[in-house]
């Protein structure tokens, strides 16, 4: 399969540095490993997206079964200030 991209001549300049450094011996070959990247960066991402959705879930779940109380930043920072003295002390 062939075909024809244009790009901007900034990119068009990357692609080319990349082909005089050496590493790649053609243009199509800078592109298609690009590609490779990006598609692995997207499945990252995919993966990244579906376990906070998981997540979120389980938040709601807990929620609608009552396995929540309140929040007093109050004490966390309480709870926070004695571990950190209790560090200091050892």
């Amino acid at each position: 399969m062939s075909l024809n991209v244009s790009l901007p001549p900034e990119l068009e300049n990357r692609v080319r540095q990349h082909v005089e450094s050496g590493l790649y011996s053609s243009a199509s070959e800078v592109i298609r490993e690009a590609l490779r990247l990006f598609e692995a960066y997207q499945g990252v991402q995919a993966a990244s997206l579906a376990a906070l959705k998981t997540d979120i879930a389980q938040g709601v779940s807990d929620i609608e079964a009552g396995r929540v109380r309140g929040v007093s930043m109050a004490e966390i920072k309480e709870r926070g200030r004695a571990v950190l003295a209790a560090r200091k002390s050892v």
